[in-house]
């Protein structure tokens, strides 16, 4: 290898994208220890693993079409800044992950300013969901395309996108560590009490729409079970509010922070009330069985409804193609509902029981128990940039 590390530059916007953008940087450190050098976009994950983001991608977790198109103009300019940012530091090859709408404009940046580099997308859009022309899209946008779910690869096939399997980087999760007594006695919960643990999302959005549903519903439950345990985990990007809104529930709601006490919570929970989204398969490797609520903005959710393919929001309920776990979607999440369906569950260990195995056999669906994510996406990068010669160590 020639005397210039190999520079490398990741590009995430969210929370997941900042996990495996740190998994990838991982991995590239191990392979090629001081032959490597990380720039990019992202959280304060991938900021452990070596790369100084220009800004704090937290207000880039956006989800709606008119939140979307509310936020164009700080899109647009964030991803000005990734293309400058580019320039300065010459890359040899970008990973572009997750995120769609900010990375296919930063990608066309990139294509513009610096034409020679490879460009590779990690995690495809959900063309077998709606928009499937955005398979056409990417490859034209992208040399290759880094995949989460066994489903993704044949749609980018078809229009010639080399499309590398790499499994979810959610499924490699280590929970064995995770100590549920540890958890109860934290909340004060005896070894037989119920704990209910609410996974409101990640998103400012999804904070502001799905959290006050669960909110209802908690209401309830504890109303019908004074005794009943509520941990809330919040995830960095949003912990200020939600310790805020779950300061004024009743008494017993506790918000934990931090990945060790998120999984702790997980594996004490009776049943969980969860947003739509990646918490939802860790619950599912945790063994905790799951009930799903999401809702969108009233524009956003008519135009989806038109262009949706799939009856499953849920990434397990995809594989399995049954509702596993229920789904209570839009006017379906709110508060009765919710508590309706945590209460079957918190009465009937048998059905938690059999709720928690058939999850567990659609994990395995998914690609559970496969190659290291960020190891195969590591391999995926490096054989790309040996391909296409782009650094004189690894012609």
């Amino acid at each position: 290898m020639s005397g210039r590390p190999l520079t490398v530059m990741l590009v995430a916007a969210e929370a997941s994208g900042d996990d495996r953008g740190a998994n990838l940087a991982r991995a590239l450190k191990g392979r090629l220890g001081d032959g490597v050098r990380l720039v990019g976009v992202g959280g304060a994950r991938m900021r452990a693993e070596g790369v100084e983001s220009p800004f704090d991608i937290s207000e880039l977790s956006i989800l709606g079409l008119l939140e979307g198109l509310m936020a164009w103009r700080r899109v647009v300019r964030r991803a000005d800044e990734a293309a400058a940012l580019a320039e300065r530091e010459r890359p040899d090859i970008a990973v572009l992950i997750d995120s769609w709408g900010f990375t296919l404009r930063v990608a066309h940046r990139l294509r513009r300013r610096l034409p020679d580099m490879p460009l590779v997308k990690y995690v495809a859009p959900q063309v077998w969901a709606s928009r499937p022309g955005r398979a056409r899209t990417t490859a034209e946008a992208f040399d290759l395309l880094l995949t989460i779910h066994v489903f993704d690869a044949p749609a980018f096939q078809r229009e010639g996108l080399e499309t590398v399997f790499v499994g979810d980087s959610t499924l490699a999760l280590d929970f064995s560590a995770a100590d549920p007594a540890r958890m109860r006695e934290r909340v004060g919960a005896g070894p037989d009490e119920p704990i209910l643990l609410v996974a409101p999302g990640s998103r400012p959005s999804e904070i502001q729409r799905v959290l006050p549903a669960f909110e209802d519903a908690v209401r309830i439950l504890k109303a019908e079970r004074p005794g009943l345990h509520v941990v809330v985990p919040a995830a960095p990007t949003v912990a200020a509010t939600v310790k805020a809104q779950v300061a004024g529930w009743p008494q017993g709601c506790h918000v934990v922070e931090g990945e060790a006490a998120k999984r702790d919570a997980m594996t004490a929970a009776t049943v969980a009330l969860a947003c739509s989204g990646t918490v939802t398969t860790e619950l599912a490797l945790a063994g905790c069985p799951v009930v799903v609520g999401y809702r969108l903005g009233p524009v956003t959710h008519a135009i989806l409804k038109r262009l949706i393919r799939t009856k499953y929001v849920t990434l397990f309920n995809i594989a399995a193609q049954d509702f596993v776990a229920p789904e209570l979607i839009q006017d379906d999440c709110n508060g009765p509902a919710l508590a309706r369906e945590a209460t079957l569950r918190m009465d009937d260990a048998e059905l938690r029981r059999r709720q928690v195995e058939r999850q567990s056999a659609a994990l395995l669906k998914m690609g559970r128990g496969g190659p290291d994510p960020g190891e195969a996406a590591a391999d995926a990068v490096l054989e790309l940039v040996t391909s296409k010669g782009c650094h004189p160590g690894f012609a």
